[in-house]
This record gives structure tokens, sequence and C-alpha cells, in this order.
């Protein structure tokens, strides 16, 4: 498949998830204002939310397949991590707003809900929308290696089990109405609400860690020592050492020390530093390897 038929498919699954996003966010919404449930419009938040998400995620997908120029030597990958810190911090802030609201119903107002047929049938099709969704962003994020695009899906699929929360809340209005000696379940959906915080909350703490590690050029876990092991075995290589690994987007640039014998010829010294590019790919497919060569003369010389 042409990078350009890999960009375009990135794109469609970007903008998948945007008509979702919009569709849901509407529909809860109305439904949330009729019912009165704290869950749904708790729901309908986090839908805007996602909305925003989807939106970021599309520009950043777009501008992330730019190549490097002359400002932006390593491409312009790091505008997915930069996406995904502000659908980060947007989650949070609505965090903040559920649990406040949930404690007012909770403590010091009461909020008579709805447990109408509309509230399942919303909560149902979210559910079905944000299953298929997050999967297609799934499927692409893997395919091609896109952080924002892996966020996305993954911030969509968590919407399943909010949205779940959702409808055990609703229950336990319904019941708390059908069964006197139940009252206290009509508290179920200001509860509700308040796991669906703690949800969006948890996430968005991975999601915000891993933005971070990457904004910092964090190499990944173990890599470094597994590329050293395999160059330092190849046949003509002495040494492997200063490994640097950092990420742009989807993509990894590595740096790279070897020293070799001194008195190899040049082109054989270059052919051997094109299958030491190649073992370093094996463990970062289409990576962007630098290697340098350091004649043994001069290890010794500094070793000495």
């Amino acid at each position: 498949m042409s990078h350009s038929q890999g960009q375009k498919e990135k794109r469609s699954a970007a903008l998948t998830s945007v008509f979702a996003a919009i569709g849901l966010t509407t529909f809860k919404i109305l439904v949330g204002v009729l019912t009165n449930s704290l869950g749904i419009l708790a729901e309908a938040a986090h839908s805007a939310l996602d909305l925003v998400a989807a939106l970021m995620t599309l520009f950043a997908v777009r501008v992330a397949d730019q190549p490097a120029d002359k400002e932006h030597n390593f491409g312009h990958g790091k505008i997915e991590n930069i996406s995904a810190l502000f659908e980060t911090l947007l989650l949070l802030g609505t965090s903040v707003w559920i649990v406040n609201e949930a404690a007012q119903r909770l403590f010091f107002k009461k909020a008579e809900v709805a447990s109408s047929v509309w509230s399942f049938v919303v909560m149902g099709a979210s559910i079905v929308i944000d299953y298929t969704r997050s999967r297609i962003l799934f499927r692409a994020a893997k395919k091609y290696r896109s952080q924002a695009l892996e966020a996305d899906a993954l911030h969509f699929s968590t919407d399943i089990w909010s949205s779940s929360v959702v409808i055990v809340g609703l229950i336990g209005v319904a019941i708390a109405r059908s069964t006197p000696g139940l009252h206290w379940m009509s508290e179920a959906d200001a509860i509700a609400a308040m796991v669906v915080a703690g949800i969006v909350v948890y996430i968005s703490a991975n999601l915000g860690w891993r933005t971070i590690q990457a904004l910092l050029d964090t190499a990944p876990k173990g890599v470094s020592e597994k590329i050293v092991k395999s160059v330092a075995r190849m046949k003509g290589v002495q040494d492997c050492h200063a490994v640097r690994i950092r990420a742009s987007g989807a993509s990894w640039f590595v740096d790279l020390h070897v020293t070799m014998d001194g008195n190899r010829p040049l082109n054989e010294a270059h052919a051997l530093t094109e299958k030491i590019e190649r073992k370093v790919q094996e463990f970062l497919p289409d990576s962007d390897v630098t290697v340098h060569v350091e004649p043994i003369e001069m290890a010794e010389t500094r070793s000495g």
C-alpha cells in the first residue's frame, strides 16, 4: 500500500470518529435534558469532548503525515502527542465538573430523574457505535503505528464501560420507584456519574503519562539493550554503544555508535552500516537509523 493510500485510510478512520461523536453528543444531550438524568448528561459532556478529541485527532493525523522540512528536521509527528495531551486536559476538566455535580445531587439538592425507554435506547446505541468506531480506530492505529489514532481508540473503548455504568444507574432509579424498600437506589444515577468520572480520570492519567513520556523522548523500555546486544554480535562489529532513540509520532529515529577495524575499506564499512540499519529495524520497523562508525584504533586511544 502506498503512502498516500495509508494517509487516506488514517484520515478516513479519524473522520468516521468525528461523525459518530457528533451524532452521539446530540442524541445524549436531547435525552439527558428530557429525562433530567445526570448520568446521561455526564455522558453527553463526555461525548462532546470525544468530538473535540476526534477533531484534534483528525487535525493531528493530517499534520503528522507531512514530510520533514527545514524547520522540522524530524517531521511533524509530535503534533500527535500534543493532541493527546490536549485531550487529556479536556477529560480531566470534565471529570471535575461531573464529580461536583454528582456531589451536589447526592448531598445538597435533589433532582428527579426520568428513567424512560429513551434513556436506555440512547445508551444502548452509544455502546454499539463506540464499539464499532473503536475497532476501526484500533485497526488503523495498529496498521500505521499511529499514536493519535491509538489514543482516540482507547478513549472511545472506555466509553463502552462508562455507558454500561450509566445503564446500571438508570436501572437502579427504575427499581427504586417500583420497590419502596429500595428507595436508596434513587441515588444510583448520581453514583453512576461518579463512576463515569472515575473511569475518565483513570484513562486520562494513563494517556497523559504516555503523552508526557513521548514528548520527553523517552526510549521504549529494553529496546536499547536489545539493539546493543544484537549489533555487537554482528560479524565485523567490535562494539556497539551510545544508542539513542526518540519517537516522532509513528516514526522512530535511532542513533548509535559502533567500532570497527580501522583498516577496513570504506565501501565494506558502509555495507556493514546498512546491515546494522536493517538489524535495528527488526526491533523498530521503518525507523530512521544513523550509524556512527569509529575505528578500533580511536576507541583504544580513548580507553588508554
